[in-house]
């Protein structure tokens, strides 16, 4: 069963990630309830990330290049721990779910 945003329901594959990007602000409110996460800024920071590399790219980036990234444009964190804080079950794969993104390819998005 997919996630119901606005009363229409958007297909997901077995593990639950659209077949088709949505880049709705809903769809993110939808998946992050269903994932059990409350949004915050920064959750955004990395949704909107997210979004941005998969319509450049194509695809996701692999959890490297995600933290390379953060590393770079927000200095002063420790990414590589606090992206697992913000999205705890593999950073690079469970935000690209909540981005309303399809399921990155191999181990981590490449």
């Amino acid at each position: 069963m997919g996630y119901v945003v606005n009363g229409t329901e958007l297909e997901v594959d077995e593990d639950g990630f659209l077949l088709e990007p949505d880049y709705s602000d809903e769809v993110v409110k939808v998946i992050a309830e269903a994932e059990g996460l409350k949004l915050t800024d920064e959750h955004w920071t990395v949704v909107n990330y997210m979004r941005t590399k998969y319509k450049e790219d194509g695809q996701t980036p692999n959890f490297r290049n995600m933290c390379k990234d953060f590393d770079a444009d927000h200095p002063g964190t420790d990414w590589k721990k606090h992206l697992y804080v913000l999205f705890p079950m593999q950073p690079n794969r469970q935000s690209a779910k909540v981005a309303g993104l399809p399921k990155p390819f191999g181990k981590g998005g490449y």
